[in-house]
């Protein structure tokens, strides 16, 4: 099956994520796509790399499957390791790609050993999954397909289908050979990032209860250091 015939996503969690993550000091996490091709237990690990900042790594896995509402969910989680403490920060997110209403349906964030959940409900957040619809991006008339291409990353070499958004501002290159978004390599004018490795046997990081996620802001004693 041709790659762009593919549901591709604006990666949801991390848009979420992002203001959370960026008050603790992490990197400004950047808005990507990436075909949606969910293994449970199979993963990958990138290194990102923002205008004025260091590089960083994010890992993220699919790590278990379940049924949301009568549609299939799969259970994305992320790793932001903090370079400063050792400690960063996991969400793993319950994705539903299928229905009227595809999108995050559960989010829950490690830090620090307490595993918080985000009230999905909440205006804040309801403003923040608007910004992040899923989307296939062969139906974008932002992007141009670009066919197939081969690129080189720390990961190895992989055959992408290649896109380029039509005002040149990013360009993504996507194989099916990758869980769970495909994404081999990304740049845009201020940021990029590269596969580094894949994951496989993923298992989830958020094994403990879990406790409502404090919209005021994290405890003190929560925040990493």
């Amino acid at each position: 099956m041709r790659l762009a015939a593919k549901f591709t996503v604006v990666l949801a969690a991390l848009i979420l994520v992002a203001p959370a993550w960026a008050q603790f000091g992490g990197p400004r996490m950047p808005n990507f796509n990436g075909v949606f091709h969910p293994i449970v237990g199979q993963g990958a690990a990138y290194q990102l790399q923002s205008q004025g900042q260091e590089s960083h790594t994010m890992e993220m896995a699919v790590v278990g499957k379940e049924d949301f509402q009568g549609q299939t969910g799969y259970w994305i989680e992320m790793n932001f390791p903090d370079p400063r403490s050792g400690a960063g920060m996991t969400m793993k997110t319950l994705l539903v790609m299928e229905g009227p209403e595809p999108g995050a349906k559960r989010m829950i964030m490690l830090m620090n050993g307490q595993a918080y959940e985000f009230p999905m409900n909440n205006p804040m957040m309801a403003g923040r999954m608007a910004q992040s619809t899923p989307h296939d991006i062969s139906k974008d008339k932002s992007y141009v397909d670009l066919g197939t291409d081969t690129v080189t990353v720390p990961a190895g070499t992989y055959v992408c289908q290649h896109y380029r958004a039509s005002d040149g501002s990013s360009e993504v290159w996507i194989s099916d050979k990758v869980a769970p978004w495909g994404l081999i390599k990304s740049n845009g004018k201020d940021f990029s990032m590269s596969l580094v490795r894949q994951i496989t046997d993923a298992k989830s990081r958020i094994t403990g209860p879990v406790q409502p996620f404090p919209m005021g802001g994290m405890p003190q004693g929560q925040r990493p250091n």
